[in-house]
């Protein structure tokens, strides 16, 4: 029996696209966002971003620093968030059905500049004070320390919200991140096709 659900963010409840990035970052003559992405992550700033472990004014400068370009934080800002493009009304109604049934939570892996970007989304479009009044708890990794698919997080996840994990539902875009929660014996939703709202479980859940 499922108690408790947990949901990813990126193109679960909130749909993103990496291209709209690579096309904004094009405008200031960053050509070719994927190539500089993995060129970044050799130092591994946008790992140390998620965790937490760098600040945002400190990994603008490192961007810059990389890229060998004079863009100021704000420039840098505006084009790494180009990426977050909107929720779903489906979805967050979704949440708000399920919140009285269930346990509810958040595991994302995501950065202290998108947080702030997508909060500011959900409050101005949708008056909703942050995705925490949608759920019990939102784990966020770069509050954490972690990011998936690591195990700790989920093993910290389960620890602090005192969930069983045979009891748990996992729904994730990413394979690697459902593989480690299917080894922690959590049940879980491959969800390929981004329609959170579309899945036939909520038929019998809600």
């Amino acid at each position: 029996m499922i108690k408790n659900i947990i949901f990813d963010l990126g193109n679960v409840i909130l749909n993103i696209d990496t291209k709209l990035s690579e096309t904004e970052f094009g405008k200031y003559g960053l050509n070719n966002f994927g190539e500089l992405y993995t060129l970044a992550a050799q130092s591994e700033i946008f790992d140390r971003l998620e965790t937490g472990s760098i600040s945002p004014e400190g990994f603008f400068a490192e961007f810059r620093n990389i890229t060998g370009s004079d863009l100021p934080d704000e420039v840098i800002r505006h084009c790494w968030n180009a990426l977050i493009m909107d929720y779903p009304k489906e979805r967050l109604e979704l949440l708000q059905k399920l919140k009285p049934k269930y346990r509810t939570f958040l595991l994302s892996n995501t950065n202290k500049i998108h947080y702030d970007y997508y909060t500011e989304i959900l409050v101005g479009q949708f008056g909703i004070n942050g995705l925490e009044a949608l759920l019990e708890k939102a784990y966020f990794s770069h509050e954490v320390g972690m990011k998936k698919p690591d195990p700790e997080i989920f093993k910290f996840v389960l620890l602090k919200s005192e969930l069983v994990p045979a009891e748990t539902l996992f729904i994730d875009d990413n394979r690697d991140n459902i593989i480690t929660a299917e080894k922690l014996g959590i049940q879980t939703i491959w969800l390929k096709d981004n329609n959170l709202e579309k899945l036939e479980i909520w038929n019998s859940l809600i």
